[in-house]
């Protein structure tokens, strides 16, 4: 492999609505927001990542920033390309004679349809990819949690990402039953800024209802070590005046609440579905949780106390899906569920 690794180089990628992580040789070397920076007239990539995001709701006409994905799917595929490429050019600093082709495993929604993987293969070649392979987000997430996916047993899992919440049961190797809602990270935001501005009349970005949902985000109204209120900063809807808002932990459980709602249904929809055989081993192992929203206080506890099953979150959720990814990549021809 020495002297041919010089031309391939292997990435896996979690193209995610909210993050993108890039693996390479079993190390994360990218992981950056997923958001561009554009010259508004000329479409010339600005920033990328970190620094686009800094950007985010600050911008003047001249300068654009787009997030190329919108529920977990290719929103902008110009903008995705650019983002792909220009995050595969932050991995390799030193300067080369010509471009190694690339091999890649790219994860997508579950839910995905012919034309949104499309997008996903045509974005990565574009990007520079010879041999792209994808793989079912849930599936990634279970093999990054240590998850053996091929053996004759279910085992359930739960990915709230930024976009999407996948739910699946996995047993040899393939999807049993599976179900991919648009309620995920993004919604949750949404929601926190639409309750800041009925409840106390206040205007808040993008940045501020994340703001608030990783300082005080919480899916039960009591919890045993509660986070202290935090301080939100902005103009009064009415006066334009600057107010400032404490806002608890109890509130944001409250806002969340029909969000939280639609992903147990999601859940217990997928139950359903679940042969009895396979059933029986997710009773008794339990359901795993990953992605990003697996790290809100209390989801935990209240999925577990709503339907009856334990559930466990990951050790490290938000990197899950990735390091699944890395795993196929490494496996990329044993693994039959590998799609081309």
């Amino acid at each position: 492999m020495g002297f041919f690794s010089f031309f391939t180089q292997e990435l896996a990628i979690d193209l995610g609505t909210a993050n993108t992580i890039i693996i390479h040789n079993d190390k994360i070397v990218v992981d950056e927001p997923s958001i561009v920076a554009v010259e508004h007239a000329t479409g010339k990539l600005i920033a990328i990542g970190k620094k686009a995001r800094q950007m985010h709701g600050k911008t003047h006409t001249n300068i654009r920033t787009i997030r190329p994905l919108k529920d977990g799917v290719i929103a902008d595929f110009n903008a995705a390309e650019l983002m792909i490429r220009g995050m595969i050019k932050m991995i390799d600093q030193k300067p080369r004679l010509f471009a190694p082709s690339l091999k890649m495993v790219v994860c997508i929604p579950s839910g995905s349809t012919e034309v949104e993987m499309r997008a996903v293969r045509d974005s990565s070649e574009h990007a520079g990819g010879r041999d792209v392979y994808m793989i079912y987000e849930p599936m990634a997430a279970a093999i990054g949690m240590g998850i053996d996916v091929e053996e004759p047993k279910g085992s359930m899992v739960v990915d709230i990402g930024g976009g999407t919440t996948e739910v699946a049961v996995i047993a040899l190797g393939g999807i049993v039953s599976n179900k991919s809602i648009r309620i995920a990270g993004d919604a949750f935001t949404a929601d926190i800024q639409a309750y800041m501005r009925h409840q106390h009349n206040i205007k808040i970005g993008e940045r501020t209802a994340e703001e608030i949902k990783i300082n005080v985000g919480s899916c039960l109204a009591e919890l045993e070590n509660p986070p202290e209120d935090y301080v939100v900063r902005g103009p009064n809807l009415m006066t334009a005046m600057p107010v400032e808002i404490p806002v608890s932990y109890q509130e944001i459980a409250h806002c969340l609440d029909k969000s939280i709602s639609k992903v147990e249904t999601a859940i217990l929809g997928v139950l359903e579905q679940t042969p009895p055989e396979l059933y029986a081993d997710v009773v008794n192992d339990g359901i795993h949780l990953a992605g990003g929203g697996a790290l809100m206080r209390g989801l935990d506890k209240r999925l577990t106390d709503k339907i009856g099953i334990k559930f466990h979150v990951a050790e490290d959720p938000l990197h899950a899906v990735a390091r699944g990814t890395g795993i196929s990549l490494k496996n990329a021809d044993k693994f039959t569920f590998l799609m081309r």
